[in-house]
C-alpha cells in the first residue's frame, strides 16, 4: 500500500521545490511570458500537483510568477504595468524613509552602510564574463546595502514596506541590467554611501531617485 507524505514531508517537498523554482525564474531559465505548467513541473521534480501548486502559489505571492485566468500559471510580461507601478511606489516611499534614516541614523548605522558598500564593491556582479545576468551574491549585497541605507529611520513598518517592495522588483532589476550591461551602477552606489554618510538628505534622495528611475527605465528602453 502505498503511503502518501504527512504534512511536515509535504512541506519540505514544497519548500525545495519553491527555492528551486524562484532561484530558475531569477536565473532567467524561464523568459518573460514563458508558461509555468504544474503537471510538468510535478514530473521533473517527482513530487505531486499539490506539492507543486503550493511552491507555484508562494511565487506568486512573491510576485515572481501570474495565477492566469483558467490558464495556470506563467513568468510575467516585460511589458507589464506592475514594474513601473513598483518603481512608482519605490521613487515615492524609499527616498523620503532615506531622509529620515540621514537625519536619525548613528554611527552604528554609518557603520553598517559603509560595511555594506565596501561588500557590494569587491563583490563582482557577474560569476563569468559571459554571465548574462547578476550573480546570487552580488544580488544579495546590492539588497544589504539599500536596507542599510534606510534602517536608520529606525522604524520597522517602514523597513518591512521596503522588503517586500523589493522581492516584487527584483526580477524586474534582474531583467534591466540584464538590457543595459554599460551602466554604472558601481558609481552610482558610491554616491549613494557618500551623500548618506556625508548626511546631505537632499542629495542622497535625489541619488536615489535617479538610481530608481534608471533601473525602471530600462525595462521600456
Amino acid at each position: 500500500m502505498t503511503q502518501h507524505a504527512g504534512p511536515p514531508a509535504k512541506q519540505m517537498l514544497s519548500e525545495q521545490v519553491y527555492t528551486r523554482l524562484r532561484d530558475a525564474i531569477m536565473r532567467g531559465d524561464y523568459a518573460p511570458g514563458d508558461a509555468l505548467k504544474p503537471q510538468d513541473l510535478a514530473r521533473e521534480q517527482g513530487v505531486s500537483l499539490a506539492v507543486v501548486r503550493e511552491a507555484l502559489t508562494r511565487v506568486v505571492g512573491d510576485g515572481l510568477a501570474d495565477r492566469l485566468h483558467n490558464r495556470g500559471f506563467a513568468v510575467p510580461a516585460v511589458s507589464d504595468d506592475r514594474w513601473q507601478q513598483i518603481a512608482e511606489a519605490r521613487r515615492a516611499i524609499e527616498p523620503v524613509v532615506l531622509r529620515m534614516s540621514v537625519e536619525r541614523g548613528d554611527v552604528e548605522w554609518e557603520a553598517r552602510v559603509r560595511a555594506a558598500h565596501h561588500r557590494l564593491a569587491r563583490t563582482p556582479a557577474y560569476a563569468t564574463d559571459e554571465s548574462r545576468y547578476y550573480s546570487d551574491d552580488w544580488a544579495e549585497a546590492h539588497r544589504v546595502f539599500h536596507r542599510a541605507l534606510l534602517e536608520g529611520c529606525g522604524n520597522p513598518v517602514l523597513l518591512e514596506t521596503f522588503d517586500r517592495m523589493w522581492t516584487a522588483s527584483e526580477l524586474a532589476r534582474r531583467w534591466s541590467g540584464e538590457r543595459n550591461p554599460r551602466r554604472d551602477g558601481a558609481e552610482e552606489h558610491r554616491r549613494l554611501e557618500e551623500a548618506a554618510l556625508a548626511r546631505d538628505a537632499d542629495a542622497a534622495a535625489a541619488a536615489l531617485v535617479q538610481h530608481l528611475t534608471l533601473t525602471a527605465s530600462g525595462l521600456t528602453a
